[in-house]
């Protein structure tokens, strides 16, 4: 297996974890913002004294793609959240997992990458994978339909902004950044957006009891799944990282067995095994 594969292999298990943790906070009832805010205020330290320990820290022109990316992440992510607190799982993480489409669109149409029909069939595979692993209906129970509705329109913005965001990545790259410096430039304006965005809905800046429960463990996993995105990016096309990092859905379909005792059905086995297709022709692409 390449490196650039590995990391993208790593970065799909963190996405998927923290997919379970995102769902966790919202079914605990606590406000998106608040919850992004105590992600952002660990997220942010720790990533620049990784960068500084390490001695990736090195600011040039090209890590202000870091701080675009960063704005299109506060966009994602936020709406990201909010989708989940009427929508059902089942649907709006699989949704927000093709936000690999937006990335393979721009990396093809602007960096030239090639189009292979490996990657074609990946890419319609990922998306069979999903509906057969997580597809359900669209909103929660006892939600009603326009909040459904809703939490749709929320997690498409999610998607196109977190796939504009994976392409931003890929351009700093170029310039020659490193993947530890922007993802501290990124860090530090989704904390600063978070913060002032919280402080304007709320008219405060503090954080609720019990918020850092879930947003600390979010925040870990999610610097993990960050870097191996970036490491894989620097080494490999952006139309084939991106979309094996985020079928991160497999990693939610098998803890719903593994851990929460949803059980194996038939529907469930053909998704795994067409995931696992996906993977390996985007592997080849």
């Amino acid at each position: 297996m390449s490196s650039d594969i590995a990391y993208a292999v790593a970065a799909l298990i963190c996405y998927g974890l923290s997919d379970a943790i995102y769902k966790r906070a919202a079914g605990a009832g606590l406000a998106a913002q608040h919850f992004l805010m105590g992600q952002a205020w660990i997220f942010c330290p720790a990533t620049i004294v990784y960068a500084a320990m390490t001695g990736t820290l090195r600011l040039s022109s090209a890590a202000f793609w870091g701080g675009i990316a960063g704005l299109f992440l506060v966009v994602g992510f936020y709406n990201y959240a909010r989708s989940l607190q009427a929508g059902s799982v089942s649907i709006i993480a699989p949704v927000f997992r093709l936000n690999f489409i937006v990335t393979a669109v721009l990396a093809i149409g602007w960096l030239h990458e090639t189009l292979t029909a490996q990657k074609i069939g990946g890419f319609l595979l990922a998306i069979g994978a999903g509906w057969l692993l997580l597809g359900g209906s669209l909103h929660r129970d006892g939600v009603d339909a326009d909040a459904g509705r809703r939490s749709l329109r929320q997690v498409l913005v999610a998607t196109l902004a977190a796939g504009a965001a994976n392409f931003c990545y890929k351009l700093g790259l170029i310039g020659g950044a490193t993947p530890e410096t922007l993802l501290a430039v990124q860090s530090v304006v989704f904390s600063g957006l978070l913060t002032a965005m919280t402080y304007r809905m709320t008219g405060a800046i503090r954080l609720p009891r019990g918020v850092v429960r879930h947003s600390g463990p979010a925040a870990l996993v999610l610097i993990a799944a960050f870097l191996f995105l970036l490491h894989g990016l620097k080494h490999g096309d952006a139309s084939v990282v991106v979309p094996i990092a985020q079928m991160g859905f497999v990693v939610a379909a098998v803890l719903g067995v593994v851990v929460f005792g949803e059980g194996w059905t038939a529907r469930k086995i053909a998704g795994l095994c067409t995931a696992t297709a996906a993977l390996l022709l985007l592997a080849m692409g």
